[in-house]
């Protein structure tokens, strides 16, 4: 693995490793909580500027809380609801500056100033989302969208 840095933005190179990483730890794994933790852990340990990463899972038309680093968290959020459930309703990445200027922002954590969530889908289906927060206002940068959707695409991979 590699020491985490001091924030100055991830790059592209920067998260093609970290992909790697990800196929070596989920290579012949099927259970989805150990791809899950590992995946929160491995982008946690990645990521500077940031208090939580974690996943929320579909359960009917809500997501429900899942594997994830930081603080507890908001357990149930229903589709089109913050956010997360808004990601997951639109089926697309949502990058945001600030969370509080985002209508029906849900406050899991005072100290999150922005947010980036990318809807996992598996069979055509929303799985869930990855949930990455940070006190860093405008924390996300296109790269970050662009390379965590990846991120999630190779993850999709060993959830089907």
């Amino acid at each position: 693995m590699f020491e985490k840095k001091q924030y100055s933005g991830s790059t592209e190179q920067d998260y093609k490793l970290v992909i790697r990483q990800l196929e070596a730890l989920s290579d012949g794994e099927t259970d989805h909580t150990a791809l899950l933790a590992n995946a929160s852990a491995l982008l946690n340990q990645f990521l500077d500027g940031v208090n939580w990463v974690g996943f929320y899972i579909t359960r009917g038309e809500e997501l429900v809380l899942g594997p994830f680093q930081g603080l507890p968290a908001c357990i149930r959020i229903p589709f089109g609801k913050g956010v997360c459930g808004t990601a997951a309703a639109q089926k697309e990445t949502l990058l945001v500056d600030d969370v509080h200027a985002f209508p029906g922002h849900i406050a899991c954590d005072s100290a999150t100033n922005s947010e980036i969530v990318v809807p996992i889908v598996v069979n055509g289906s929303v799985y869930g989302v990855l949930d990455i927060d940070s006190p860093v206002y405008s924390r996300f940068s296109e790269t970050d969208k662009v390379q965590l959707t990846a991120f999630i695409r190779t993850l999709e991979t060993y959830l089907k």
